[in-house]
Formats: C-alpha cells, structure tokens, sequence
C-alpha cells in the first residue's frame, strides 16, 4: 500500500504512541483522522501537527465502551474524508488491578478499550475496506497477551483476546483486508510504573534495553508498506522479552 493520498484512522492518537504513530503517517502523505476519550487539548495539538506535515486532520472525541459513538465516529470521518483506508487499533487503558479487588468498573473499562473497542472500530469500517477491494488493520496488542502479569489480570485478558480477534478477523475479512497486531515489550512504560518495576521489565529483554516509540512506528510502516502479502500475524517488539 502507498500511503500517500491514503486516509488512516489512529484510535487514541492524542499523545504517547499513537501520536507518533499519526504523525509517522501524515510524514508519509496519508491523510489522518485520530480519536480521544477525555485528552481533547492533547488531540487537536495533534491534529494542528498533522497538519503542518501538508495534509489533512480530523479529531473526533469517542469513548470505546460505547457502540453509538463508535459508529458516529467513523461516519463522520467517511463523511469528511470520503473513505478510511488504515485502522490502527491504539487506544488504550493501562493500570495495576490486584484480582482480588478487581471491580465490575474497572473490568468493563479495561475489556472495553482493549478489545472491545477494536472490535466496534473494525466492524464499522471493514465494510468500506471491502466494496473499496482494499484495507488494513493493525491492532495494538502487547506481550502481556502472551505472558500475563499478575497484577494487571483485566488488561492481560483483554490483549490475549485482541491476539485472538486479530486471528480471526484475519479470516474473516481476508482477501480485501489485511489484519495484523503488533506486541511492543518495554516501551514508554507509563509514568505510574515504579523504578524497580521499570529496570525489571529491562533486565527481562534480551537486549537489557527499553525501546523507543519510533520501534511500533517501523513496524506500522513496515505492515502498511512493506508488505501487501502478510495477515495474521502478531509481530512482537519487545526486545527479546518473549524468549526471555
């Protein structure tokens, strides 16, 4: 896929990776409409900055959980921008859940932005993808799919489960549309995330090393551009923190 002229839709792009990821496409001629929940200054100081790249911005406020405004949402952006061409799946919600004191709240907040919510965003856009004959979605996972975490058991579940939809919509909606994830290990850990915690995760990849948001954006591009001949597929960047 040639990105230029294309329209990408970043869910969750206001700041932190998605940002990087938006702004990585606007760089490449793509078109970039970007959602947020509560970071509205944060979105439209994205969006001014996608646009200073020479192309067009959109930022619609949409919260995951629910369905209606799922669907508002990319009707407006369809509306504004004519078609959406990219999905990337990067919105999300991050914090520690011991199991025992889990409430109902948290559990719903954390399966809503994890899976659900990419579950509603690429169900309302693949029917476009597919009478357009083209598409691509990239869901945001994490090695904790793989490897769950005591503490965070809520947001594990959800990513394990967005490893399964991306199989399964991979099935579903080939051959117009490829699906993939991408797991990133210790990058931009949140600021929440003690010290110790922070040089464990390190110590636990191969290359005793955080990496860098620019490392998801290689492989966004590498998954748009690179390749017209790959779905299915969850490609960790995570420093060797799998085999670890």
């Amino acid at each position: 896929m040639k990105l230029k002229g294309k329209v990408a839709l970043v869910t969750g792009a206001a700041k932190r990776i998605g940002r990087e990821i938006a702004l990585a496409l606007a760089g490449r001629g793509c078109h970039v409409a970007i959602t947020y929940r509560s970071s509205r200054k944060e979105a439209e100081a994205t969006a001014a900055a996608i646009r200073r790249k020479g192309v067009r911005a959109m930022a619609v406020e949409a919260d995951l959980l629910d369905s209606d405004q799922v669907r508002q949402a990319v009707r407006s952006i369809e509306s504004r921008f004519g078609r959406i061409d990219v999905l990337v799946n990067n919105a999300s919600s991050f914090y520690p859940t011991p199991w025992a004191t889990v409430t109902d709240a948290q559990w719903e907040d954390l399966i809503g932005t994890n899976l659900s919510g990419p579950w509603r965003f690429a169900q309302a856009v693949a029917p476009g993808m597919k009478r357009r004959g083209t598409g691509k979605i990239i869901n945001i996972a994490d090695v904790a799919a793989f490897s769950p975490w005591p503490t965070y058991l809520p947001y594990c579940a959800a990513k394990g489960g967005l490893v399964t939809l991306t199989w399964g919509l991979a099935k579903v909606l080939a051959p117009e549309i490829q699906v993939n994830a991408i797991a990133p290990g210790p990058i931009l850990m949140p600021k929440e995330i003690k010290a110790a915690e922070r040089k464990r995760a390190i110590e636990k990849t191969l290359l005793k090393r955080a990496g860098d948001p620019k490392d998801i954006v290689a492989a966004v591009l590498f998954l748009l551009e690179g390749s017209d001949f790959v779905t299915g597929v969850v490609l960790p960047v995570d420093g060797g923190r799998l085999l670890a």
